[in-house]
């Protein structure tokens, strides 16, 4: 298999090819998942909740990612590695630049920053200093107070248009990836077809030019809620390995999200 780099991802947008990508956290599930073809993993602050406890994303600390991403980087010598940047760990461009640092030394190729019009300073301080920038709009779990719950977003053909504006100043600002996540289906097409950078979507429909879900989900392990967007795959197949390959044969084809993992 390939190794899998920036310019790789956008070849696959262009010719069509769909980015498969699954939340790790440890070595064992990082080369267990590079093993059967995943092609990007997110060391995601979802760790909040499916190994620490939390009920939401809030507690993770720029320490804790650091930790496991040198983890999932031990497993995985050769995969392309994205790092969550946990909760008010990039207020500033100056503050991002300090904790983007022990990310980037414990193994990332890129790490993952969630908002819009505020961060476009960030995103450039950060890809000027070498530092690959993933945004991430839609849902954004370090903004649930906010948004006050898990909600779809987007909805409206205001809020919308301003989404769609957003993406396009992230990549703008340098971003070479978004993750879409809890958006009506036409919107996240739209974006996708209005970016020339690769979107990744999380209940987002199948229109996007790849996916990502959290591993405990896709094995049906997560404790209590489980999103409509999700699938496990293990009660499908009955096998870790066989849930993983299956995840990434079905998101190749299109066949994963289905119509009823995603919002129209």
């Amino acid at each position: 298999m390939p190794k899998i780099t920036t310019a790789v991802l956008q070849k696959m947008k262009q010719q069509g090819d769909k980015i498969t990508m699954l939340t790790a956290y440890d070595a064992s599930f990082a080369k267990l998942f590079a093993e059967q073809g995943v092609d990007v993993l997110l060391i995601g602050d979802s760790l909040g909740m499916v190994l620490q406890g939390h009920s939401d994303t809030l507690p993770v600390t720029t320490a804790d990612i650091a930790y496991h991403t040198r983890a999932v980087r031990a497993g995985a010598p050769d995969a392309f590695v994205i790092a969550d940047m946990p909760f008010m760990s990039y207020a500033t461009p100056e503050q991002a630049m300090q904790n983007a640092t022990p990310l980037m030394q414990a193994g990332a190729n890129m790490v993952k920053l969630e908002g819009g019009d505020f961060l476009l300073p960030t995103i450039k301080a950060l890809t000027e200093r070498g530092v690959p920038v993933c945004g991430h709009l839609g849902l954004t779990p370090q903004s649930v107070h906010l948004f006050g719950g898990f909600k779809v977003q987007g909805k409206t053909a205001e809020k919308a248009d301003a989404m769609v504006r957003q993406a396009l100043a992230l990549q703008e600002a340098g971003a070479q990836l978004l993750v879409m996540e809890c958006i009506p289906q036409p919107l996240a097409e739209r974006i996708t077809q209005a970016l020339t950078i690769p979107v990744i979507g999380i209940g987002a429909g199948n229109v996007t030019d790849g996916q990502v879900l959290v591993m405990h989900d896709l094995l049906g392990i997560s404790s209590g809620y489980i999103p409509k967007f999700s699938k496990n795959y293990l009660a499908q197949t009955g096998d870790i390995r066989s849930a993983i390959t299956t995840y990434v044969s079905e998101v190749k084809a299109g066949i994963f999200p289905a119509k009823e993992h995603s919002f129209q």
